[in-house]
């Protein structure tokens, strides 16, 4: 396993986390923008206003593309495990 294989297996990595934290942190990012500009308008600063939002937010992504998350990952494991005896091997 050369530096390069390293680096290129790191790099794989992390556009896969950013492709699958994405729709949690644009979802979450929205909602919270939303809620946080009603309670500045309203005045109203209860804690749990802009949690249960972004919670029922998030599961939603989990419910519309877990399958989709999750297919990504195995697809991500079999990939490093295809290569695997050719990183081994040198």
């Amino acid at each position: 396993m050369t530096s390069q294989d390293a680096i290129d297996i790191g790099t794989d990595a992390l556009v896969l986390a950013a492709k699958i934290a994405g729709p949690f942190l644009l979802v979450v990012l929205g909602i919270g923008l939303i809620v946080g500009l009603l309670q500045s308008v309203t005045q109203v600063q209860e804690q749990t206003l802009a949690f249960v939002p972004k919670l029922i937010g998030a599961s939603l992504v989990i419910a519309i593309s877990g399958a989709w998350m999750l297919e990504e990952l195995v697809s991500f494991g079999h990939t490093l495990m295809e290569r695997a005896p050719q990183l081994i091997n040198g």
